[in-house]
């Protein structure tokens, strides 16, 4: 948390020295500040900080490509006359144990377009999710456990 911080003040710094203080300044700054404090970790010492933000950068990429590719996806089937939707609920299996990582898969899943989180088992073990497009419950599965799931908890943990 003390590094994040520092990260912050640092893209203070960045934004009154250059005095715009925009938000493409401000990611500016924070982005420099993140190679300052990388340059500066041998005297810093360790923080979990330095692998914890390029994860969350790739986590978020990760999350908006399967937005934007969600909300195509629904959009077509939406804008043509055939529908190809086939909805159907289907339980996946959760690696997911505290409070928290459950909530956030629920909602992340929820954001995406095409699919709704239901219920949580009362063991929280299991997810009951609604898909638009559950042909295949198995491949939904493995996109949830292997990509959604296993990302955020990477982040997380």
């Amino acid at each position: 948390m003390k590094m994040l911080f520092s990260n912050v003040l640092l893209a203070l710094i960045w934004s009154a020295m250059t005095g715009a203080f925009t938000l493409p300044n401000l990611a500016a700054g924070f982005v420099f500040g993140y190679v300052a404090l990388l340059i500066l970790k041998p005297l810093l010492g360790e923080s979990a900080y330095y692998s914890k933000f390029p994860r969350t950068i790739s986590f978020l990429a990760y999350f908006l490509k399967e937005v934007v590719v969600s909300s195509l996806r629904v959009a077509w089937d939406v804008i043509t006359p055939t529908h190809y939707n086939r909805p159907g609920i289907v339980a996946i299996p959760l690696e997911a144990r505290t409070d928290l990582e459950v909530t956030l898969v629920a909602n992340l899943i929820s954001l995406t377009p095409g699919t709704l989180s239901l219920d949580v088992a009362p063991d929280r073990r299991t997810l009951y999710i609604h898909a638009m497009f559950a042909e295949n419950p198995d491949a939904i599965r493995r996109e949830i456990k292997e990509g959604l799931e296993r990302r955020l908890l990477e982040l997380l943990r």
